[in-house]
């Protein structure tokens, strides 16, 4: 596949969001090889906690063993293939597969089979544990992992994306964030790229939100027009951000970004001027990050988002309130918010699933076979860090993410 035809500077192929064949490849080349995000640490916060997550269709258990070590383990019994993890989520220092019987530690090892007879005594199959997902890497408190035995690092496929989960890390008064309240899943009969390319789309907020920004009298449609502030950044590495802080620091609004008052959560702001000092001023004006971490994180200020692709023409959103460590004030308030939005009466998800699932019917038409993305790329201009950035309704960080791609699928 040429994919160097396929995607290019300021248009991609149709086909791309269609054919099984690149499905396949993209698999192999980008969720089988690179960084994945997979889950947090506060989700298996005491010994024998499990849940299952994934990377891309391959179910995986995130567990945390009697010594604390975290684990990704592939759940696929050694023997004939069976799932030995059924439950989401729970404590146990082991999984059974229910089919034979056989046994295997919380950390992978196999623990014992029965009748061991049969395989000439005990002992003999030490070798066949659960398998395991061969790189696992944190930060902050966000658990990655990678097919690929070797490769960049995931300080190097972060990049300076590191810089936006720190923002979000730092509204807590404890320094943590907690994935606690649950999560939600949002299926949608659309490719996986075209959830990544709206996370961080600025051009769209105003015409498909109309509806709820009217209902919750919201602001947040004014910050992606021609005459905001804000921009669109190409953060490297198919990462990318809508940096609302300018509209944020014109307004000068303590919380502004999270619409409410200081009076509203007198306890949060407190503690965060004691923890942070003269410094703590700045962070509350400027809030959480509306980040995309290639290829399946999205972190949208209050709620966070993981897109598991399942087949060419269908996806499944994951998606949860952000939580701070210590915050509890402001944790009942995003909760409500996120629920508001992105719950199963919510607005805001809705909109945007109705569109990914419009797009998919029509990229399947056969002409024109091109989409466009050149939005905004004749006023771009490179920052101090050397990163590409855009109007706020400019499509720079959807021309970032197919430049990666573009990369990873050639290699």
């Amino acid at each position: 596949m040429r994919y160097d035809e396929l995607v290019q500077p300021q248009r991609v192929h149709g086909s791309l969001y269609t054919s099984p064949e690149i499905f396949a490849d993209e698999l192999a080349k980008i969720w089988y090889r690179s960084w994945v995000y997979v889950g947090h640490v506060s989700e298996i916060a005491a010994p024998g906690d499990y849940v299952r997550k994934s990377i891309g269709p391959q179910d995986v258990i995130m567990s945390r063993d009697a010594g604390g070590e975290v684990h990704l383990l592939l759940n696929r019994c050694a023997h004939r293939g069976n799932l030995v993890c059924e439950a989401d989520k729970g404590n146990s220092s082991s999984f059974r597969c229910p089919y034979h019987g056989w046994t295997y530690r919380n950390s992978g090892e196999l623990i014992g089979y029965p009748f061991p007879q049969g395989y000439g005594g005990r002992g003999k199959l030490d070798e066949l544990g659960l398998g395991r997902v061969p790189r696992m890497a944190v930060y902050q408190g966000f658990v990655f992992g990678s097919f690929a035995a070797d490769g960049p690092s995931l300080a190097q496929h972060l990049g300076d994306a590191a810089g936006e989960i720190d923002r979000l890390v730092r509204l807590s008064p404890e320094g943590e964030i907690e994935v606690k309240a649950g999560w939600l899943k949002h299926r949608a009969r659309a490719n996986w790229k075209l959830l990544a390319e709206n996370e961080t789309d600025g051009y769209h907020p105003q015409f498909v939100h109309a509806s709820i920004f009217s209902v919750a009298e919201s602001g947040i449609g004014a910050l992606y027009g021609e005459k905001s502030t804000a921009v669109t950044r190409a953060l490297g590495n198919g990462h990318s951000e809508n940096d609302l802080r300018p509209e944020f620091r014109r307004l000068g609004a303590p919380l502004g970004w999270f619409g409410t008052t200081e009076a509203k959560v007198p306890d949060y702001v407190a503690a965060m001027r004691a923890l942070h000092g003269p410094a703590a001023e700045d962070i509350l004006v400027e809030g959480a990050p509306h980040v995309m971490i290639f290829p399946n994180l999205f972190i949208a200020e209050i709620s966070m988002f993981t897109i598991q692709p399942l087949a060419a023409d269908l996806t499944v959103q994951h998606v949860t309130a952000v939580q701070l460590k210590g915050a509890p004030e402001m944790n009942r308030r995003m909760l409500q918010q996120c629920v508001g939005s992105v719950g199963p009466a919510g607005l805001l998800l809705a909109d945007d699933t109705e569109m990914y699932e419009r797009n998919q019917v029509g990229v399947a038409e056969l002409r024109p076979e091109w989409l466009d993305v050149r939005r905004g790329a004749h006023r771009e201009h490179v920052d101090e860090r050397g990163l590409t950035v855009g109007g706020a309704t400019d499509e720079t960080g959807m021309r970032g993410f197919w430049a990666h791609y573009k990369e990873l699928m050639s290699a």
